[in-house]
């Protein structure tokens, strides 16, 4: 399977942006899409907004890859799954998108990323499921608090995450042996 999290930390780096600090975000200072709160996590100590300020790329794509891409197994995840599961467990926390891509396929939605989910996943129509988790997740936003202050900046995260999504779907099945391809849908039936 190919491996896509450079495109996929691409993607999201390009929706945070740089340093932030705003009064209305509950994660509070970020950069790159880092906070406080996952730096502390990290390091193992408090740390300051000049450390999440002085954050380099490299120990982001560091922190990225072993908080949240490992978290939603991005390496085993189909091309395009992959970047809205990243996007989604950055924004919200891993076992949020967990709990959404369980939800898209009819499993027990726990937040614990099973083998049988992940099998699903591949044996989805990729299309049809990055679209279902797209929609998930801006119903999801949409029912925040914060919607009103952040609505247009997360809209167009989404409309831009499914479209790279939705094109990385369409590379994968181009350059995939057709033994490779599974036309199914994405089940809606309860797995677990």
């Amino acid at each position: 399977m190919r491996h896509n999290f450079d495109d996929c930390l691409a993607l999201v780096l390009r929706a945070e942006g740089g340093f932030c600090d705003h009064a209305a975000d509950p994660g509070g200072a970020t950069n790159m899409g880092i906070t406080r709160a996952t730096l502390a996590g990290v390091r193992g100590h408090a740390v300051s907004k000049a450390d999440v300020r002085a954050l380099t790329p490299e120990e982001v794509a560091s922190i990225y890859r072993k908080v949240y891409w490992k978290a939603v197994r991005g390496d085993e995840m189909p091309c395009g799954v992959d970047a809205v599961m990243f996007d989604h467990a950055v924004n919200s926390g891993p076992k949020a998108a967990i709990r959404t891509l369980q939800g898209a396929l009819g499993f027990k939605q726990d937040g614990v990323l099973s083998r049988r989910c992940v099998g699903a996943a591949l044996g989805s129509d990729h299309v049809a499921l990055v679209r279902s988790l797209c929609t998930s997740r801006m119903n999801f936003l949409k029912r925040l608090s914060t919607w009103l202050v952040f609505r247009r900046g997360w809209t167009a995260r989404m409309e831009t995450l499914e479209q790279a999504a939705l094109a990385m779907c369409a590379r994968a099945s181009k350059v995939a042996p057709a033994s490779a391809r599974n036309p199914s849908r994405a089940s809606a039936q309860t797995k677990e």
